[in-house]
């Protein structure tokens, strides 16, 4: 918990971190770059970094914390997702140090503070660090080198990549996970990005990418069946938990990797559980796993599947055109909901399910956490 005198600095200079935070994290970014560039050839996302998405996360994600401080509850949810991401990637407790230094400058210099609010700001930031530490010390980290074994083409600018380890088991995983992969580029900057395991196996794992950057387009062109991939230890804390009660499997896109991973698994298993499975896509020749939907849905004793897309190709259902809508999707109160796809999509499935009465609701979101 903050000291009494630190809450009380604050909250009362809460409204003008917040609304400096962009300047704030500009300045933040510059700086640590500038004397650490190793961090962002080889840690960072360095497209995040251009398009300025990295730093509205971070900005959200210390305003969210400061804030449960000062109501006296911790954003478990958002401190779980930071971890799993920071081990993935392979950030280290003394990396928070480095981090400190030059956040909290960029706060002092922006905002002019005295010494006694940037002391309460910082106490913040260590009260956070500190929690993400704890939890990322039991979380698996590591990297391994990773044979490609197979490669299939799911649609025009989706590939699924099978990959078996060249030393050693497969690592444990879970339906919804992502797996970090550490790609050399031709400038000499070693890039790192997530990607959603997408399918159920027993002696490999598999993930898709679509061709969208540096990174993807580089998997795209040069991961060649036999070719050498280092990947993290699967991470992610949006996975299927186990019980009996109805599960939503919501996506839109390449958002539906995570969600084929559940269903596969919900049919491997013969799970009775209610399944409501929906999808958002352009079109049916960009919906990736679209026939694997069908078929996984149809060996499940009680599911459906609700599918809509913006410009289908051909006849399509009215209904099922545009955007996704659930007004018309039955969705128990006590389902227990997961989402995958882009930000405007999580933020409308949320309030949509919200309206319904239903609040068990669990994301996953590619790239920065924008979603608060």
């Amino acid at each position: 918990m903050l000291s009494p005198k630190s809450a009380e600095l604050v909250e009362a200079t809460l409204p003008a971190v917040g609304a400096s935070i962009g300047e704030i994290t500009k300045l933040f970014y510059a700086r640590m770059f500038a004397d650490h560039p190793v961090l962002l050839r080889h840690m960072f996302n360095r497209g995040n970094q251009a398009n300025g998405t990295q730093a509205q996360a971070l900005a959200g994600s210390v305003a969210a914390f400061a804030s449960g401080l000062l109501a006296g509850q911790q954003p478990d949810a958002m401190m779980r997702r930071i971890a799993h991401k920071h081990v993935s990637v392979g950030v280290t407790s003394g990396q928070y140090a480095v981090v400190h230094k030059y956040l909290l400058a960029a706060i002092a210099e922006v905002l002019d503070v005295t010494p006694e609010i940037g002391a309460a700001w910082s106490e913040v930031y260590w009260l956070m660090a500190d929690a993400l530490i704890g939890l990322e010390r039991f979380l698996p980290r590591g990297q391994q080198d990773h044979r490609v074994i197979a490669r299939f083409q799911e649609t025009e600018d989706v590939v699924t990549f099978v990959v078996r380890p060249l030393d050693g088991p497969v690592p444990p995983n879970k339906p919804g996970q992502y797996v970090s992969v550490h790609v050399p580029l031709p400038d000499g900057a070693r890039q790192i990005r997530q990607y959603s395991l997408s399918g159920r196996t027993d002696d490999a794992l598999q993930f898709s990418v679509k061709r969208d950057g540096e990174v993807s387009n580089h998997l795209h062109d040069f991961a060649a069946v036999g070719s050498t991939l280092k990947l993290s230890q699967p991470a992610g804390d949006l996975t299927l938990e186990p019980g009996t009660g109805p599960v939503l499997l919501a996506s839109a896109g390449i958002g539906c990797t995570p969600m084929i991973s559940m269903l596969a698994e919900l049919a491997a298993t013969g799970s009775p559980r209610q399944v409501i499975a929906v999808h958002g896509d352009r079109d049916q020749f960009t919906h990736a796993f679209r026939a694997e939907l069908t078929q996984l849905v149809a060996k499940l004793e009680d599911a459906q599947a609700h599918v809509f897309y913006e410009r289908p190709v051909g006849q399509w259902p009215t209904e099922r055109t545009g955007l996704v809508d659930l007004a018309d999707v039955p969705v128990p109160l006590d389902a227990t909901a997961y989402l995958c796809g882009p930000v405007p999509f999580l933020r409308a499935m949320r309030a949509q399910l919200l309206d319904k009465g239903v609040t068990d609701i669990h994301y996953e979101v590619f790239g920065p956490d924008l979603t608060r």
